[in-house]
């Protein structure tokens, strides 16, 4: 099955980035072609696993919560916005930005990485950036105008106090499905 590891804000944290999103939807230099992510998909990824085969799960899923419990909840907010690549005219991915503990988040983010690799999942080995993906497109656009709209994006703090082992679908709703929740202590 197909997993990643998430932070979900609170309903109050996506009630202000979904009024920010829609200033940048309904902006004049937002392009064609933009596929919004909806809001209930809206998360915080840690960790992407990837394709892990069944039989494998429940002790990754251990060794995961073993991981997220040895890490402190932490105070986080959305703020700003940027793009994947950084040439937002040529980008593929827009994003909210996190703010905050982010030190304590990416400790977290890096501890589960660690847990996953030695588990024996291949795990991405980019740098972390903590981000909620907005909109994506399948060729480089420019999302300069959307980004820009949501640079001034100011949420409010938010305490992030569990982890989610989520399962990604391709098919059907809905398309996320969580697994497991860990408390962070």
């Amino acid at each position: 099955m197909r997993l990643f590891v998430a932070l979900t804000p609170p309903a109050t944290a996506l009630d202000e980035l979904h009024r920010a999103v829609a200033a940048a939807r309904g902006h004049r230099a937002a392009p064609r072609g933009v596929r919004w992510t909806p809001r209930e998909e809206w998360h915080l990824t840690l960790l992407f696993l990837g394709e892990v085969p069944d039989p494998e799960v429940p002790a990754l899923r251990a060794r995961l919560a073993r991981e997220a419990a040895a890490h402190p909840a932490m105070e986080l907010a959305l703020r700003g916005a940027g793009t994947f690549p950084a040439d937002s005219e040529r980008a593929r991915v827009l994003w909210a930005g996190v703010e905050g503990d982010t030190e304590a988040l990416t400790h977290l983010a890096g501890a589960l990485h660690s847990a996953a690799a030695a588990h024996g999942v291949p795990v991405e080995p980019r740098p972390y950036v903590p981000h909620v993906t907005l909109a994506r497109t399948r060729g480089p656009h420019d999302l300069s105008g959307p980004r820009d709209v949501l640079a001034d994006l100011a949420g409010s703090p938010w305490r992030a106090g569990e982890a989610e082992l989520v399962r990604s679908r391709a098919d059907g709703r809905p398309r996320y499905l969580t697994v497991a929740r860990w408390p962070l202590t």
